[in-house]
């Protein structure tokens, strides 16, 4: 079975306390478990250490991200965490720098990842509606998808060579919820992709 890293990278809000994000966490770890997979759980709003983060990714078969997403993107937080973390995993324990060369500076960026044949599943949660995606009526996003929103964190995870899984998202969570369902959906998502 495989080695997860589930990464909770919810920050607590007066207006979110993070609820969600940590049930769909436990849910996660509790059905990984039950199919004999080992896992780690990273807190992020707990703080972090940057030496051991990068032993997490290396360990890991599949890094599963749970994150709201706030302003169009993920939390402060993680965001910190990334620059902290995936920066100094660019020695070479996540990529070798970016992958270019000074022979051809202009080719292969993004291509030094050293994390090949791993995995990673990105689990949203969204105060938008699921219809205010893949409409090309609807106002905000013009027709683009829940992962033309994300490109940015896919991008992060192909720098070190990671291969994308379906990406799950939970949608209008603070103003028309359906929790019940959406744990449902959830863990047909993991017991069908894991």
């Amino acid at each position: 079975m495989s080695n997860v890293l589930i990464i909770n990278a919810h920050h607590q809000y007066p207006f979110a306390k993070g609820e969600l994000n940590r049930s769909l966490v436990i849910l996660a770890q509790q059905l990984l478990e039950a199919k004999d997979h080992t896992v780690k759980v990273v807190n992020v709003d707990e703080g972090w250490d940057v030496e051991q983060e990068l032993k997490n990714h290396r360990w890991a078969d599949i890094i599963l991200l749970q994150t709201p997403i706030n302003w169009m993107g993920v939390p402060w937080t993680f965001k910190k965490y990334m620059d902290e973390v995936y920066t100094a995993g660019m020695n070479g324990s996540l990529c070798n720098g970016d992958g270019r060369t000074s022979e051809q500076p202009q080719s292969n960026y993004g291509a030094g990842g050293t994390l090949t044949g791993k995995k990673y599943m990105v689990s949203l949660t969204f105060n938008a509606p699921e219809e205010a995606f893949d409409n090309n009526d609807e106002y905000l996003f013009q027709g683009k998808s829940v992962d033309d929103l994300i490109f940015p964190i896919h991008m992060n995870f192909r720098f070190f060579a990671m291969e994308s899984m379906k990406t799950f998202a939970c949608f209008d969570v603070m103003k028309n919820a359906t929790i019940e369902d959406d744990f449902k959906r959830f863990e047909d998502h993991i017991n069908n992709h894991f």
